[in-house]
């Protein structure tokens, strides 16, 4: 553009001289008399060459200052942004059972998210995740229907996700903030990509139930793919005052849970074993019955994930995930849950019909009571949820994926079977 501007000032000037000293009664003139009025020499340019490299320098620092005054507004030159909004739409049948509402109707969901990474030293990172959601209310019924996606915080753009990651040697990486949850501080435990339940994340959510408060720990790998990582989140250290339990970071009316994980990685496979301290903990319910759920209780649970994938994609081997979860309460009444265990089983075909793609399959039995207090019978549902997707991407930042889901006994009794499909779009950007 620059080279344009210059290049068409300079013409300008010669197409001026040329009209006003080459012209046909000059030129006729010259012809009879061996006579010029004018005479082209090397001086006559200069003047007007002059004013047109001053008007272009001139210009050239009207668009400095354009940048500048844009640069001021900007990030800093160490801050990236990403983001994503995500749509979906979808219905339940015999989620009504579950509620004792009216939730079968069509309904819809969105979340729009905006991710930011900081780094101060190129190996640390802050990170801040805002999010705004809404959806409807059968989204939000655990474990049967809950979306994977499903953040209602009343179309309100919050900041939904905040903390600061720094190395420790070679090997540690340490994390501490505000938002966080425990599992953004594990080793990977599963691959499988749920396309529209939130109960078949990380391999079963039920001994991971999530929670966002305030977070802090550590996670060591070494390059032989041996890790460890431990870590705790609390409720109570930013003020969760929920009665009877008190305020306060690791006291004992805390709501808090401590994850201790030690795990092998390779390249196709992965073994892992975690340990959870959880003390009042009520977030268990995202993939557990209402019996098996037991909530605001101190209990001690085991998470077992592995999985595995084939060399090549476009074969006919999925990807596996699989987990088992077992958890003790502790303490309650006789007839209180005592023990309950859950598991998953999860595969992914990727690249099956064009690049990118991926199908899903998957099972897993909500956490469920095994015994109670005092050794009386158990009187319990015998849960099973189920999901079938298929995801894929009409261009590089768009994804498509229509799922059929659903679950037999999945909360409290034998009525609580449904059935739904879900159309879910997502756009990166």
């Amino acid at each position: 553009m620059l080279v344009a501007t210059a290049a068409a000032g300079l013409l300008a000037p010669v197409a001026t001289q040329a009209s006003d000293v080459i012209n046909l009664d000059g030129m006729n003139d010259y012809s009879r008399s061996k006579k010029t009025s004018n005479r082209i020499d090397s001086k006559t340019f200069i003047n007007n060459v002059d004013e047109d490299i001053a008007v272009l320098n001139g210009r050239v620092d009207g668009l400095e200052a354009q940048q500048n005054n844009f640069e001021a507004g900007a990030f800093s030159s160490t801050t990236t942004m990403d983001g994503k909004a995500i749509m979906w739409i979808g219905a339940v049948d015999g989620a009504n059972e579950i509620d004792g509402t009216d939730t079968e109707s069509v309904q819809t969901g969105y979340t729009y998210t905006m991710n930011l990474n900081t780094t101060f030293t190129g190996d640390d990172n802050l990170y801040v995740r805002l999010k705004a959601g809404e959806s409807g209310d059968v989204w939000e019924l655990k474990p049967a229907a809950y979306h994977i996606e499903t953040k209602n915080t009343s179309d309100n753009f919050n900041v939904d996700k905040m903390w600061y990651t720094f190395p420790v040697g070679d090997n540690i990486t340490a994390f501490v903030g505000p938002r966080i949850e425990n599992y953004y501080m594990y080793i990977t435990p599963s691959i499988y990509k749920p396309g529209a339940l939130k109960a078949f994340k990380l391999g079963g959510n039920s001994n991971f139930g999530a929670s966002t408060d305030t977070g802090f720990g550590f996670k060591y790998e070494t390059d032989g793919g041996f890790g460890v990582a431990t870590n705790i989140v609390s409720k109570g250290s930013d003020g969760y005052s929920k009665a009877p339990l008190a305020k306060g970071l690791m006291g004992k009316n805390d709501v808090s849970k401590w994850d201790t994980q030690v795990a092998y990685t390779t390249d196709r496979w992965h073994v892992s074993a975690t340990l959870s301290d959880a003390q009042n903990w009520t977030s268990q319910q995202y993939n557990a019955t209402a019996f098996g759920e037991d909530t605001a209780t101190d209990s001690t649970g085991y998470a077992l994930r592995a999985y595995w994938r084939p060399e090549a994609s476009g074969t006919a081997v999925p990807e596996i995930s699989v987990g088992y979860d077992t958890k003790s309460f502790e303490g309650g009444a006789t007839g209180a849950a005592k023990e309950a265990d859950s598991y998953m089983v999860g595969l992914n075909w990727k690249d099956m019909f064009q690049a990118d793609d991926t199908i899903g399959l998957a099972f897993t039995q909500p956490l469920k009571v095994t015994s109670v207090v005092g050794g009386g019978t158990v009187t319990e549902v015998d849960p099973l949820l189920w999901e079938l997707y298929y995801s894929f991407k009409p261009n590089d930042s768009m994804s498509i994926t229509p799922a059929v889901f659903g679950g037999t006994d999945s909360w409290a009794d034998a009525e609580d079977d449904t059935f739904g499909a879900v159309v879910t779009t997502t756009f990166k950007f």
